[in-house]
């Protein structure tokens, strides 16, 4: 059997450990071969591959990003993209492809998969930890440690000028990374996009910390709106899934904080530092893992279905169940983080 093996949307940590997982078992327990498309879609799209074997995938276990590349390109706007991918597949004697990545990504493979009968298997990869269906994401982890060591950091700063500092965190539907680091780190206000915030108690808990002699700290997602706002672009432009460019709100934020409080308020934005750098020990055990029960599935004819975890069990579940909406914050989950607010 020859496997096709892409990376598609924003990489992440974790994405070259699934990689090995998948060539490790399927050449050394089954024999196959495999072959790599380079940027996520638009590799079969073009005909872009890579090598992909044994010596290929050493060494790659804690390295950030992915070895194959990765783009947003979605084949399903692109002319004859479908045939484009179904062609080139065959000229490279594809029996089955394992595609790694976030909704966009896989929203693709399952139309392949269940319209147009291209054998896809799913791996589910995003730091936001929205999608539906299994319980982590890989890079998300990471992702937290990451917001969480800014954060850390930003406290002492704040404290020695008694000024606001707002963390614009990753999160443009769920506020995942926003809930988990801000609690993590002690943040007095966590904003997330699941819900709409007031300014003025905003203000309200910067004013209280204030009054304790304490700099607050606010962590925001790129998705939180005001309740009588809305959302707020870097730019107008989308890309080729229809998203457009979120960041904005932690300088929008601060500027009102400023200005309704009369305390200095300034704006750190992780943006993509949150995506780069080496995995963390848990993202390398959940990619590893979700690898090896990729190529299993593969082994078995199971196609259209995506590797999942539930509780320390790996399952597997059909695609277009995993991506027919998003995981997003419980709001009893949010309203545990209120008690330290302010």
């Amino acid at each position: 059997m020859r496997v096709g093996v892409l990376t598609g949307g924003g990489d992440c940590p974790g994405l070259n450990a699934v990689i090995r997982g998948v060539v490790r078992k399927g050449v050394q327990e089954y024999g196959y071969d495999f072959v790599g498309f380079r940027d996520g879609w638009r590799g079969p799209l073009e005909n872009d591959t890579v090598r992909l074997d044994i010596p290929a995938v050493r060494g790659i276990l804690p390295r950030g990003g992915t070895v194959l590349g990765s783009s947003r390109t979605n084949p399903l706007k692109q002319e004859d993209g479908i045939r484009r991918i179904k062609d080139n597949l065959a000229k490279n004697e594809i029996d089955a492809l394992v595609a790694i990545g976030g909704e966009d990504t896989l929203g693709v493979a399952a139309r392949l998969s269940d319209e147009y009968g291209v054998p896809c298997v799913g791996v589910p990869k995003t730091i936001d930890n929205d999608l539906s269906a299994t319980d982590y994401t890989f890079g998300f982890d990471t992702a937290v440690g990451i917001a969480t060591e800014a954060i850390d950091r930003l406290h002492t700063t704040a404290e020695s000028h008694m000024r606001v500092l707002v963390c614009e965190v990753m999160g443009r539907h769920a506020g995942w990374i926003a809930l988990h680091s801000g609690l993590a780190g002690g943040a007095n206000v966590i904003l997330i996009p699941e819900q709409r915030f007031d300014l003025d108690q905003v203000c309200a808990w910067i004013t209280s910390r204030f009054r304790a002699s304490y700099a607050p700290i606010v962590v925001v997602a790129e998705g939180a709106m005001p309740k009588d706002g809305q959302m707020v672009l870097k730019d107008e432009t989308r890309d080729s899934f229809g998203h457009v460019r979120l960041s904005g709100v932690g300088e929008w934020l601060a500027k009102e904080i400023e200005r309704r409080t009369g305390k200095e308020a300034r704006t750190t934005v992780l943006g993509h530092i949150q995506r780069g750098g080496t995995p963390s020990a848990f993202d390398r055990w959940l990619a590893t893992r979700f690898g090896l029960h990729a190529i299993d599935a593969v082994r078995d004819g199971d196609f259209g279905k995506m590797v999942a975890l539930r509780g320390t069990d790996v399952v597997r579940v059909p695609i277009a169940e995993a991506t027919a909406k998003l995981k997003t914050v419980d709001p009893k989950l949010y309203e545990e983080a209120g008690v330290f607010f302010g």
